[in-house]
């Protein structure tokens, strides 16, 4: 079996068949989908007031939540941590912005740095989206067992990574 965690020791105890992890990844991708589409019911909601004509999609939302989360989010946290391009990262903050969205200025040490914080629009934007999202994880672990949760988020925090990582531990 290949340690999926660099530098960390794979327990011993843990001996999967390619067929178990194959039934995992299945089911995994197959809750990726369950989740993107609870996600694109609320975002192909129409907008009450549009700017710019800009139709605002799942980056969006990601760039959000990471905003939410993690106030003051510029440019190249954003790329590392959703494994977009500089370029598009600073696109879909731009189009937050331009909407209305989300709020920039420069930084106190840096000027090239932008950090960014969610407006009271982009806050209710994220929070229709998370409220479905919360809803399907909640039905999700009442079916799992309350129990399940715990070691859910762990597997999940290992799967993310290094961009999990830098979170404090206490969030699992």
């Amino acid at each position: 079996m290949v340690n999926a965690t660099p530098g960390l020791a794979a327990d011993p105890r843990l001996i999967l068949s390619e067929e178990e992890l194959d039934r995992a990844l299945e089911v995994f991708l197959l809750a990726e989908v369950a989740f993107w589409a609870a996600a694109d019911e609320v975002l192909d909601r129409p907008s009450p007031s549009p700017k710019l004509g800009v139709k605002l999609g799942r980056g969006h939302f990601r760039a959000a939540f990471l905003l939410k989360r993690r106030p003051g989010l510029g440019v190249q946290d954003l790329a590392r941590l959703t494994g977009l391009s500089k370029q598009g990262a600073s696109r879909v903050l731009k189009e937050l912005i331009d909407g209305g969205y989300a709020e920039a200025a420069p930084g106190a040490l840096d000027a090239r740095r932008r950090p960014t914080h969610l407006t009271e629009r982009g806050q209710a934007f994220e929070a229709e989206i998370s409220s479905a999202l919360r809803a399907l994880l909640a039905g999700a672990y009442r079916e799992g067992g309350i129990d399940a949760a715990p070691g859910a988020r762990r597997i999940l925090a290992a799967i993310a990574g290094p961009r999990f990582s830098s979170r404090r531990k206490d969030t699992l």
